[in-house]
């Protein structure tokens, strides 16, 4: 456990401040920005004489790209710095597209791939979620996706094979940035170049993801996210799956993200027979902690930053993906679903493990256990520090709060 001594307390969430080190890359990043325009046209010829490619795949992911370019240019404050960081995400996401699609032509077999039904973890962040997908992922069990290859999922035609990956090496790079621009961020979430990640990386290579709300505080993309239905991007992601096990193998995927909470009648559909473990955790300081890092982030985009905007906006969506849990969650029957609730996680970590094992039906063998022992005793609850959060500090209110998460806590917590 944390002690009061190792609690971190933001105070420059409105206002970010950095260090000496980073102020010299931040004003070479503005400089840069007048280069790097928030556009469609622009994107997409830089992303061909990136890749010498030129087939995107269906043109559907346009009007999805189109609303998000929108929803960036309503921030206010955005920074030079967070001009230049979507600029080389948008393109990396339209890149993506393109090697996808050329090594779908070059290799039309991937299609022919049967995925073995995935181990999807859903729960909220602080929730146990990243604790589980790392413990489960220290076993050779599960194909997982490290964080290098869930940004770059598919080399450049002109850097296959070489070693080392050049996208590790990249990777390498933006993770000291990142931790140099963000140093607190690691408490809230850990980040290495080989970390284990989301999917949820992969789902914005079709411009559909709930990704791009966590990067931006960007109201017109929520609304426009929350009334379409994801079973296309969900498709998307299934043959990315599949070229990801063409080029570097796996037999069984371990997946997980938030935004799974409410995408299961679309997860059942799109992956017949998908295990599903949900994690459950008093919403509360769940909310808090996200908050906290949502709006900790959005200092590599912006500045100032709207707190109590964002954590006003974040409770609403919070409470609109637990209320969908809450309807849905009996879409995954008994025999593909559990429900594991934080605290009995962290009383029997291994037990836990054990459980999912059973229910997707996987032998245990010694070697796994010995893997998730050894994840275990050099993964110490707490080992980084704490965040110090609280509902004022975010201009909330904590009886509202229970309020709104009540329908949650009675199902899944009472």
């Amino acid at each position: 456990m944390t002690d009061a001594a190792a609690l971190v307390h933001l105070d420059d969430l409105d206002e970010p401040r950095f260090s000496a080190e980073v102020e010299p890359i931040r004003e070479l990043m503005a400089a840069m920005a007048q280069d790097c325009p928030l556009d469609a046209e622009a994107l997409h010829a830089k992303a061909i004489a990136e890749t010498g490619l030129t087939d995107f795949g269906p043109d559907d992911y346009r009007g999805r790209l189109d609303v998000y370019l929108a929803a960036l240019r309503e921030v206010d404050g955005m920074h030079g710095p967070g001009i230049v960081n979507f600029h080389t995400q948008l393109l990396q996401w339209l890149k993506n597209r393109l090697l996808l699609n050329d090594l779908l032509a070059r290799h039309p077999e991937i299609h022919d791939i049967e995925l073995a039904p995935p181990v999807v973890i859903a729960g909220l962040p602080r929730t146990g979620t990243t604790h589980l997908h790392n413990l489960l992922a220290a076993a050779p069990t599960f194909r997982t996706l490290p964080y290098w290859e869930s940004v770059e999922p598919f080399p450049l035609p002109v850097e296959a094979g070489i070693e080392p990956d050049p996208r590790r090496t990249r990777m390498n790079a933006a993770v000291e940035f990142m931790n140099a621009t963000m140093p607190h961020f690691r408490l809230m979430h850990e980040m290495t170049t080989d970390h284990v990640h989301e999917e949820i990386q992969l789902l914005a290579n079709d411009f559909s993801s709930m990704l791009f709300e966590t990067l931006a505080h960007v109201p017109r993309w929520r609304d426009y996210y929350v009334a379409h239905d994801q079973s296309p991007s969900y498709r998307h992601l299934a043959v990315q799956l599949k070229a990801l096990q063409f080029l570097r193998g796996g037999r069984r995927w371990l997946l997980k993200s938030p935004q799974h909470l409410e995408q299961l009648p679309v997860l059942d559909a799109v992956f017949p027979g998908v295990i599903v473990v949900c994690t459950h955790r008093d919403p509360v300081p769940v909310a808090l902690s996200m908050i906290a890092m949502i709006a900790y982030s959005a200092r590599m985009h912006r500045s100032p930053v709207p707190v109590a905007e964002i954590a006003a906006s974040w409770v609403d969506r919070l409470q609109l993906m637990l209320a969908a849990l809450v309807r849905d969650r009996g879409v995954i029957p008994p025999e593909r679903s559990i429900d594991v609730r934080f605290d009995d996680f962290m009383a029997d970590e291994s037990g836990v493990a054990e459980r999912v094992y059973n229910l997707a039906g996987e032998p245990l063998p010694d070697a796994a256990r010995a893997a998730m022992a050894e994840y275990l005793a050099g993964h110490q609850r707490g080992r980084l520090g704490q965040i110090a959060t609280s509902a004022e500090m975010f201009g909330l209110d904590e009886d509202d709060l229970r309020a709104r998460f009540s329908g949650y806590c009675q199902r899944f917590l009472a």
